[in-house]
């Protein structure tokens, strides 16, 4: 085993390198802080076709690695763009709270800069995981703002009864943040969780699989060893990320919703999806595979998200 997972010594971090190809922007915005964000389209592609946002998943080590393969086959074909939520990737890494208000912020941020250049019009998005919450009220909220809407095995289905507690409430457990939030105990907490071979065994239960993306795995490590990069993980880990108010988001969604999710892993349970399966915007299906089926099977993937998305054009 290399000493690095024996946390006996480990080197000083580098530079962290980029997630994706293409251009990556950085911009600092009110509220919300430093966003940083890569953007690629095709060669002449004419600046009214319609972008696809990708959004990346909340956990120890969330990064945009996570939808490299979505970016890098759209990229061919439209112009693609994936965020970096604050607390992770190039974004700010600050010692601050990181809730779901600051995350929407973000999305919505980022779309009124790219309306300020001229780069505006309604997108197609793509959440993973967590990031559907944070996506659902973006789209409640601007709703203009989005044509389409997919989610990825997203949270807050995982019960018969949805979440629908107060506007803006949480699942934070504020005492439980008290106790390992601090500098010294929260980074410490933090080096355990990221090591290579814990990172390794949770990558394993979300693919469902010994058969994981190794080339994420390298990513994961990488950005987890940058300055500041325990704080948003420590804010997911105390529920400050999860909406207790995500039910009451999804059932408000006007726009045409495309749900879909694997079969192995640690995230198959998706019982509350029963509440929309007569919902006439919604459709959901499910691909033989674990919780980010894009890896395993992208052509799959995207042909039934391709022609999802043609018969809502149409």
């Amino acid at each position: 085993m290399p000493r690095s997972e024996m946390g006996t010594h480990e080197p000083a971090p580098g530079p962290l390198p980029a997630a994706l190809g293409g251009r990556r922007h950085e911009a600092d915005f009110p509220a919300v802080g430093r966003l940083s964000w890569y953007e690629d389209r095709p060669a002449g592609d004419l600046a009214t076709t319609r972008p696809l946002l990708l959004l990346h998943s909340m956990n120890a080590a969330g990064s945009a690695y996570e939808v490299k393969p979505l970016y890098d086959h759209y990229r061919r074909l439209r112009p693609v763009v994936a965020l970096e939520f604050p607390g992770f990737g190039h974004s700010e890494r600050s010692r601050r709270p990181y809730t779901p208000r600051l995350m929407t912020d973000a999305i919505r941020a980022l779309l009124l800069q790219r309306e300020a250049s001229a780069a505006g019009g309604p997108v197609d998005a793509i959440a993973l995981s967590l990031s559907a919450e944070f996506l659902a009220r973006a789209a409640v909220e601007s709703p203009a703002a989005f044509r389409s809407l997919a989610f990825v095995s997203p949270t807050g289905f995982n019960a018969d009864a949805l979440r629908e507690d107060a506007t803006g409430s949480t699942l934070a457990m504020p005492a439980l943040h008290s106790l390992i939030g601090s500098p010294a105990l929260g980074r410490r907490l933090f080096r355990l969780l990221t090591r290579r071979a814990v990172i390794g065994y949770f990558l394993r239960r979300t693919w469902g699989s010994r058969h994981i993306d190794t080339g994420l795995l390298d990513y994961d490590v990488a950005l987890t060893r940058q300055p500041g990069a325990e704080f948003a993980p420590l804010c997911f880990l105390c529920g400050f990320l999860f909406s207790a108010d995500s039910g009451t988001l999804y059932r408000t969604l006007s726009q045409p919703v495309w749900v879909v999710h694997g079969v192995r892993g640690d995230f198959v349970d998706f019982k509350g999806l029963r509440h929309f399966a007569a919902a006439p915007n919604w459709r959901v299906e499910t691909l033989p595979t674990g919780a980010l089926p894009h890896f395993e099977v992208l052509q799959e993937f995207v042909n039934r998200y391709d022609a999802w998305s043609a018969s809502i054009e149409a």
